[in-house]
């Protein structure tokens, strides 16, 4: 036996590559993946919560409009992209801000949108002052996956233009590769793998429940590899696995604040409830990072809120994989691991139900169930 086989069989393998994947002996052969069960019960349940992301048909919103003598650089509107996407869309509202050749910024919002905007604001010199009603971790930011996923919900694909295709993908790219950076930083990024586990065989069009997106971009991420029956331990018939990021949210979020305060950024706990609010600002230049707060003070029609429920269960240290099954997906993150599998659109009620919870409890138990070996 060699030793990463002699770790995995003393409890301790799982941690040699991400989720285990061990490669045979000889060279010719495909890797196998030996996957640690997942410890899962209702009363392993510490936390159920609710987010609400705020979604466009169209798209994100990123363009300049004049409010009085003050000019307003909107960006929000981020579906369940707003994590992946927060650099690109961050640099692309930095861009019309400075173009207005002002200095003195105004920033509206505090998740992670508006503190990665106002972190690039920062670095070209700007002196940003940020409004908010709340801070992390009581932001609709601190109840995302925390996953790479540029195209959750970022749209409705029927009428995206062109236009947006364009700024999607300069966004995600710039996104992508400013994540990079921080990869290594106290596990605020980092690399997992994804597990795609089904009966039945894919169907060949995008599938959100086992991490399809519409739009897909060659280059970044590894593209998923379907796995034979000798590569894995799951008891369907349908596996995939790649490598994806992953964003541990606390960290993340008290890194980019923490970073912002130390380079002079200001904070004013303010809630924006009107245009008069905003007008009354000192600031001429305001970035606008509101998410669905911005839909009653801009009037925006379009935006509309999509739920989507987590449950927590306790961490498993040697659990650091993602799982996709149809109903239900898990995520391990080092303040826990994360189920959920719902998005009710137009859904404003942020009250958890147990029902979902439940549900999700009883479908990866039955895939667990299923494991050929712990």
């Amino acid at each position: 036996m060699d030793r990463r086989h002699f770790l995995y069989a003393a409890g301790l393998g799982s941690v040699a590559m991400t989720s285990g994947c061990v490669p045979s002996a000889r060279k010719s052969q495909p890797p196998v993946f030996q996957v640690p069960r997942l410890r899962l019960s209702r009363d392993r349940i510490v936390k159920e919560t609710v987010g609400l992301r705020p979604f466009r048909a169209s798209g994100p919103r990123i363009e300049k409009e004049m409010l009085g003598n003050k000019t307003i650089v909107h960006n929000y509107g981020h579906g369940g992209s707003g994590w992946s996407l927060s650099w690109g869309t961050g640099h692309l509202a930095r861009e019309l801000v400075l173009a207005t050749g002002v200095k003195k910024v105004a920033l509206l919002g505090s998740g992670t949108v508006g503190l990665a905007t106002a972190r690039l604001l920062q670095e070209k010199g700007c002196e940003v002052t940020i409004y908010t009603k709340d801070l992390p971790p009581n932001v609709t930011s601190s109840l995302a996956t925390g996953t790479w996923s540029p195209a959750s919900r970022v749209c409705d694909p029927k009428v995206a233009t062109a236009a947006f295709r364009q700024q999607w993908e300069a966004a995600t790219r710039y996104s992508f590769r400013t994540f990079q950076f921080l990869l290594g930083m106290n596990d605020i990024a980092a690399w997992v793998d994804e597990y795609n586990v089904s009966h039945q065989p894919p169907t060949g069009q995008p599938d959100p429940s086992l991490g399809g997106e519409v739009f897909h971009l060659d280059g970044l991420v590894p593209e998923r590899q379907t796995l034979s029956r000798r590569q894995h331990p799951f008891g369907a018939p349908y596996v995939t696995w790649r490598s994806n990021m992953m964003f541990n949210i606390p960290s993340y979020l008290h890194y980019q604040l923490s970073t912002f305060m130390m380079l002079g950024g200001k904070l004013t706990i303010r809630e924006i409830k009107t245009l008069e609010d905003i007008d009354a600002l000192p600031e001429t230049c305001v970035v606008n990072c509101m998410g669905l707060g911005a839909k009653a003070i801009f009037n925006d029609e379009e935006l509309t809120p999509v739920s989507g429920q987590l449950a927590c269960l306790i961490p498993q240290s040697e659990v650091t994989y993602k799982l996709n099954v149809p109903g239900a997906n898990i995520i391990s993150r080092k303040d826990g691991i994360y189920l959920g599998g719902n998005g009710l659109v137009g859904n404003w009620d942020t009250t958890p139900k147990r029902e979902y919870t439940e549900k999700w409890v009883d479908v990866i138990q039955q895939v667990m169930n299923e494991m050929r070996h712990a």
